[in-house]
């Protein structure tokens, strides 16, 4: 995924998955939770309640999940 190859990675476990892809990608990491009878999207970032409240978060991340889920949410099933 690193060298651009591949569009999905799939992880058995939360952090297998994205403490390695947070190292290529924080800014575009989005988590996608299938299985859900809607579409699931979230920041790859978490919570951050670290800077919650001071002003220094990111907003990429967030409005990546945004258009991802508008994206999906409009696919044809």
């Amino acid at each position: 995924m690193a060298r651009g190859r591949y569009d999905l990675a799939l992880a058995a476990y939360h952090d297998q998955g994205m403490i390695p892809l947070k190292l290529y990608a924080a800014d575009k990491l989005v988590n996608i939770t299938l299985g859900l009878p809607f579409v699931r999207t979230s920041p790859g970032h978490g919570t951050a309640y670290d800077i919650a409240g001071k002003g220094a978060a990111d907003a990429r991340p967030m409005k990546e999940a945004i258009r991802l889920a508008a994206e999906y949410s409009c696919a044809p099933r």
